[in-house]
């Protein structure tokens, strides 16, 4: 996907050939400049100034950046020759990943280099709200010795639940039992094997909240965790509970989080991202039993230099043509024509799978089936196993570290392909077999001169719907007026159907709704969905 290099513009073998322009839009560590090495020329610019950025990046073969910099639409459009863009850092907020995969530039970053940091940043937090850490210091910065006031507690052998257990939440986990806690955590995307292995008891949320001492949060931040700690959650919690959050803002609902606080219905927060960013004022903050970082999660010398390491690597690999393990939009190297339309289209199948499963596959198959499998297609598993864990962990997925993850997780994984496919050109499903031996199943393929993505499968039913940002899918007996109630509990709470299909197994059996929707679905919509035509199964998926 990356554009091609002019040949007079390749990777210098001789002082006579023009060297690829590389641009440095913001301070970077020297050993940044030392990775990308002599072949590149280096440039330098205010990339937080947008009439010096736009004009600075007509010509250039990549640009390194971190937050500052805003990677748009416009400055895409301006950068002629522009074929990688490097973000120095895990956070995407500030790159336009779509428009860059619209005009063919890949977009790499350093997935994996904060994540000692913000594992590190974790603990701090949760060791300065037991011992009163940052009340203590104003209190003596006030001239006043007050050791009885901020008596604290020992985090040895407390109960210590982990949300999250992706690897970041694992190296909080590993820290932690350094202190002689005892880990618990909820993560129905982890097998209980792997958790065990770690010396981890995997609990759900309920018996998390019940028994935990302290709790650390590890999560993505995604429609199905926005407010997951709420006032419901935490009245289930120990009036003990020092809670940390050093993941995404969001996740833990503020407003419910301070009157817990203020009541004392938990006795501590630590906290290092909020909801809206930048947040310099908040009720939380006038609390004494609340520790406060500004988002220092990746605020270590060590991960920046880390981070632009990293990406200089990759640009080297990219601006030769090589597999970039770090690009987030393609993989890199040499993908077949034919195969590269079915990439994006496979990741949102593993999407769909993730959300139809509810949890990780104890294995799961890959089947590739007509034309296209006369080329390489393992690319495709790659973009499968992406798009399966990118919901569920917190680190950002790679086509590198998507196996890795799965393997964690104890789940395997068998790439599936057959010459012959009997009712669609080119026929992509994902098959899992879950914990209690059921099996998950979604399929697609891409139809028409415009190779337009279509789901035509969920779970044996045969469907034909977009998949577009905001799906559902409701499993229920058959009988009549199903349908006519769906709609119109959807038509009460304002959310517009754009497709819908209905599929069954035989007459009075098993039926399937598939939905594709302008909005996300509240979560209550669908428990009264759920509860009006007895469905079986309710899952929302959303893909934007």
């Amino acid at each position: 996907m990356t554009r091609p290099i002019p040949d007079e513009e390749n990777a210098v073998t001789t002082s006579t050939q023009a060297k690829p322009v590389v641009l440095i839009a913001e301070e970077l560590s020297p050993a940044t400049i030392e990775a990308l090495g002599p072949d590149f020329e280096i440039r330098h610019c205010n990339g937080a100034d947008r009439a010096e950025l736009i004009p600075a990046i007509a010509d250039v073969d990549a640009i390194l950046v971190r937050s500052a910099t805003k990677v748009d639409a416009e400055a895409l459009a301006a950068a002629k020759r522009l074929n990688v863009v490097a973000r120095a850092g895990v956070g995407l907020d500030n790159v336009d990943v779509k428009a860059a995969t619209q005009a063919g530039v890949m977009v790499v970053n350093a997935p994996t280099s904060n994540i000692v940091s913000a594992a590190e940043l974790a603990v701090a937090l949760m060791l300065a709200a037991a011992r009163h850490v940052s009340p203590a210091h104003a209190a003596l910065r006030n001239g006043e010795w007050k050791r009885s006031k901020y008596t604290g507690i020992e985090l040895y052998e407390k109960t210590v639940g982990i949300v999250g257990l992706g690897r970041i939440g694992v190296l909080v986990a590993q820290r932690l039992s350094a202190f002689g806690m005892k880990v618990i955590a909820f993560d129905p995307y982890v097998q209980a094997g792997r958790a065990a292995q770690m010396g981890v008891r995997l609990v759900d949320l309920d018996t998390l909240l019940a028994e935990s001492d302290f709790m650390s949060v590890h999560l993505p931040k995604t429609p199905e965790t926005v407010g997951l700690i709420g006032a419901e959650q935490l009245a289930r919690a120990k009036q003990s509970l020092v809670l940390v959050n050093a993941a995404r803002g969001g996740i833990v609902d503020e407003a419910a989080l301070y009157d817990a606080l203020k009541t004392g219905q938990i006795a501590a927060a630590g906290l290092d991202v909020f909801a809206q960013e930048p947040c310099t004022d908040s009720p939380l903050f006038e609390l004494d039993n609340v520790v406060a970082t500004p988002h220092l999660g990746a605020s270590t010398d060590e991960a920046q230099e880390k981070a632009g390491v990293a990406v200089a690597r990759s640009v080297r690999l990219a601006l030769s043509g090589e597999l970039v393990p770090d690009a987030v939009n393609v993989q890199g190297g040499v993908i077949a024509e034919d195969v590269r339309p079915g990439i994006p289209l496979t990741e949102k199948l593993g999407r769909v799978f993730t959300a139809l499963a509810g949890e990780v596959a104890s294995a799961l198959d890959v089947e590739v089936r007509g034309e296209i499998t006369e080329y390489d297609v393992k690319v495709l598993e790659l973009a499968a196993l992406k798009g399966v864990f990118s919901d569920i962990v917190e680190d950002q997925v790679s086509y590198v570290n998507a196996p890795l993850l799965a393997a964690e997780r104890g789940t395997e994984v068998r790439l599936v392909t057959e010459t012959e496919s009997p009712d669609h050109r080119n026929l992509i499903t994902l098959r899992g077999t879950l914990a209690d031996g059921s099996q998950v199943s979604v399929s697609g393929t891409l139809v028409g001169i415009a190779q337009k993505e279509r789901l035509v499968e969920v779970n044996g039913f045969a469907v034909d719907i977009e998949p577009t940002e905001h799906l559902a899918f409701f499993a229920y007996a058959d009988r009549p007026g199903m349908v006519g109630t769906v709609g119109g509990i959807l038509g009460a709470a304002s959310v517009n159907i754009a497709g819908m299909q209905v599929s069954r197994d035989e007459q009075g059996g098993q039926a399937l709704v598939a939905l594709s929707v302008d909005s996300a679905i509240p979560a209550e919509t669908l428990a009264e969905i759920e509860a009006a035509i007895e469905a079986s199964s309710v899952r929302a998926v959303d893909l934007d």
